[in-house]
């Protein structure tokens, strides 16, 4: 009897489990092994672009050959270069591994919505890029936690499909884990999205690679993505912000210090208070570590920095925060200080770009209040900011590699609902 009973249960969960969702997750793919082609030692490798400054972007690529020129010549017509800027490089040492050299060039002024075309260090390929508009519509792809697996490139190839300005990522790029030659190859898979598009990133945890009494932490991370810091008046790479169109976008640390009296916190204030949002209506921070996380991965593990700075967003009327570290997906309806409030930001963690550790299958029960949709899959995810009032935002699963939009909402600027006129505009 008591068997028959037991027979019965699992029935009866097996039945409701596949009312309530019939979508089979997938399973964690293989890491990638990409081939190494023989080129030559001044061949320009892992070529990416990111904003460096108003209307200027900065080309990065690495050569095995130290005495490289750190040139880029650039031009609107393929073949013909009208202007040549020379940078600046760069190298590390990690344990038995040697970088090559790492070039760092800034290009500009470029005009806006336009092509233009390149060649680095006078040699190799000639790369194509696409300056993002000045004023809307603009698209963002937003991809957190990338590695190199099967799902990776599976992510890789949605995003290259949906014709998107800037690329933003909140952390864990490459997964190398100390390993520094995986940092080469991840340079090598991304190279064809990151040469084309400015890819915006912050650093995760498995960007610290700090070795106590032997290594700093983020000597790679730092050497191979350099992101507009200086220009943002921040003295790290690891927080910074930049404009584009009408959108101010703040890259936050949740790996530097961010108590009240940390440097980071100083200059989060700073750079708030200079937000327009006559000029930028659109105000969205990225992270690594989420605040708002009904998962039970890594469950409380932002809640320090959420304490110190979420005071500092909720009353700069910040519209949008993006985060990684979970590997699943989910979306928050507005929210501050743990309660649904009309004038908080919207809270998405997109820490599913497809990491080598696998998803995170399992969430609280019952969903809070504030958590409106959430899944554990692979994805990727696009945000349209149509003008200054509306954006639209989708999530793409992956689902036997066709990305299919699971999630979609239209979301109102805070500027636009009159929150900024509620609320302090003076930062505490």
């Amino acid at each position: 009897m008591k068997e028959l009973k037991l027979i019965l249960t699992v029935l009866l969960l097996l039945s409701v489990t596949t009312i309530a969702d019939d979508y089979v997750r997938p399973q964690p793919r293989k890491t990638l092994h990409l081939p190494w082609h023989s080129k030559s030692s001044s061949y320009p490798q892992q070529v990416h672009i990111s904003f460096a400054g108003d209307k200027h972007m900065r080309v990065t690529w690495i050569t095995d050959d130290t005495s490289a020129p750190s040139v880029v010549e650039y031009g609107t017509l393929p073949g013909k270069y009208g202007s040549v800027a020379e940078g600046e490089t760069t190298s590390y040492s990690y344990l038995f591994y040697s970088s090559g050299k790492i070039h760092h060039t800034v290009i500009g002024p470029l005009e806006p919505n336009s092509v233009y075309f390149y060649r680095c260090g006078g040699e190799g390929p000639e790369f194509e890029l696409k300056t993002p508009p000045s004023q809307f519509p603009i698209t963002f792809a937003v991809a957190g936690d990338l590695g190199q697996t099967g799902w990776t490139k599976s992510t890789l190839d949605h995003i290259d499909r949906c014709k998107y300005d800037v690329n933003l990522i909140p952390g864990d790029l490459s997964y190398a884990d100390y390993i520094q030659h995986r940092w080469d190859s991840f340079g090598r898979l991304v190279q064809p999205l990151a040469s084309a598009r400015p890819w915006m990133v912050t650093q995760g945890n498995h960007e610290v690679e700090h070795i106590p009494l032997i290594k700093d932490g983020f000597i790679s991370y730092n050497s191979r993505w350099k992101m507009p810091f200086e220009e943002s008046g921040s003295s790290s790479n690891l927080y910074y912000s930049f404009e584009v169109a009408g959108a101010h976008i703040i890259m936050l640390g949740s790996y530097a210090d961010y108590d009240e009296y940390s440097e980071q916190y100083t200059w989060l204030k700073t750079d708030l208070s200079k937000v327009d949002r006559k000029r930028t209506p659109w105000l969205l921070v990225l992270f690594h570590v989420p605040w708002y996380n009904s998962n039970t991965a890594h469950q409380g593990e932002g809640g320090d920095m959420m304490q110190t700075m979420e005071p500092l967003l909720y009353a700069a009327n910040v519209d949008l925060v993006f985060a990684g570290h979970v590997h699943a997906y989910e979306r928050s309806k507005r929210v501050y200080n743990g309660r649904l409030d009309p004038c908080g930001a919207v809270h998405i963690t997109i820490g599913d770009g497809g990491n080598k550790e696998g998803l995170a299958h399992k969430y609280i029960t019952p969903q809070p209040k504030w958590s409106d949709f959430r899944e554990a899959s692979f994805g990727h995810g696009e945000l349209k900011i149509v003008n200054s009032t509306h954006a639209f935002w989708s999530w793409h699963r992956n689902d036997d590699d066709e990305p299919v939009k699971s999630d979609d909402i239209w979301i109102n600027s805070l500027v636009s609902s009159g929150c900024v006129d509620q609320k302090r505009t003076e930062i505490p």
